[in-house]
């Protein structure tokens, strides 16, 4: 199969790119914002030639592909909030360089990458599939304007039910090839356990599903040999793990040093989510199976970045 991976500079995507290399199934063509950040990431990685590098430029005027993975976006917290209402370009731009390419050859399979956060801010309890996307129309707040756009492509997805589409909504992903210095809940841990500083949390014992890289790729393998269908899965790992069980392992495991404390101090970028995660297991009829749990993940990929980064005894 002839994929093309649309924002290859993304992490996530750059996990899926190297799980795909390992069992060298697929053909890749990677494209890129920035061509040379990837080509000098393969190179780093003693890569270097093994797969086709691209700039967006060049999309539509090379070969046939039997798939396209769009994960062109943004990760960080921190990165969305300095990204603001942009998003909404960045997302519809990339979203219709695929669909575009789809209207011309609707044989191709095209899996883009969208979040949890399309089901809005309402996470008292986790999603399932009558979860309802809940969106404040009337008192719209930047931190919405990244499930927003999420929604708004799946919606756009779902009106072109001939073409071949799964959305696949990723809630947390954990990997040691994560920026450190990103401000997520595991990095903010991770740096704490670093520096030997201490970590400040809120009360709120808030509950994740970090998917592992394996993990993600079962799935993304399980799309890809799947019927063709218009369709929408949500990511879950065999459980997941709520903050305060999390940090007690970690201090157990890693000397994390933490106190809790009254107020919020995490960056909120998509909105205060205290169930982050879904119950909605529909991947599993694609023969999506879970190898791993959060806490699972959590741990094995923590080891490697502890591993992987100066100044950590």
């Amino acid at each position: 199969m002839r994929i093309a991976i649309l924002g290859a500079t993304s992490q996530i995507a750059k996990d899926l790119i190297l799980s795909f290399t390992v069992q060298r199934e697929h053909e890749l063509v990677l494209f890129a914002r920035r061509p040379t950040a990837v080509q000098q990431w393969l190179a780093g990685l003693d890569l270097d030639g093994r797969h086709s590098i691209c700039d967006f430029e060049a999309f539509g005027h090379t070969t046939h592909f039997d798939a396209i993975l769009n994960f062109v976006g943004v990760g960080d917290p921190a990165r969305a909030v300095a990204m603001g209402a942009s998003i909404f370009d960045v997302t519809l731009t990339y979203d219709q360089l695929a669909l575009n390419y789809l209207q011309q050859h609707p044989q191709c399979r095209y899996i883009f990458l969208s979040s949890g956060a399309a089901y809005g801010s309402g996470f008292d309890k986790p999603a399932d599939r009558d979860t309802r996307a809940v969106i404040a129309l009337n008192d719209l707040h930047p931190q919405d304007w990244y499930g927003i756009a999420k929604l708004h492509a799946e919606c756009r997805h779902r009106s072109l039910s001939h073409l071949p589409i799964v959305d696949v909504r990723v809630f947390s992903y954990i990997s040691h090839t994560q920026d450190i210095k990103a401000r997520f809940l595991i990095t903010d841990i991770l740096r704490a356990i670093r520096d030997r500083t201490l970590l400040i949390t809120s009360y709120e014992n808030i509950v994740r599903d970090y998917i592992h890289p394996l993990d993600f790729y079962s799935m993304v393998c399980a799309l890809l040999k799947a019927p063709v269908c218009n369709d929408v899965v949500d990511t879950y790992s065999r459980a997941p793990v709520g903050k305060m069980e999390l940090l007690g392992v970690m201090q157990e495991k890693f000397g994390l040093y933490y106190e809790v404390a009254e107020t919020p101090v995490a960056i909120d970028a998509t909105g205060s989510k205290r169930n982050y995660f879904s119950r909605n297991t529909h991947a599993s009829g694609f023969g999506y199976v879970p190898s791993l749990t959060s806490l699972e993940g959590i741990l094995k990929e923590s080891a490697e970045m502890l591993k992987r980064h100066p100044g950590i005894q």
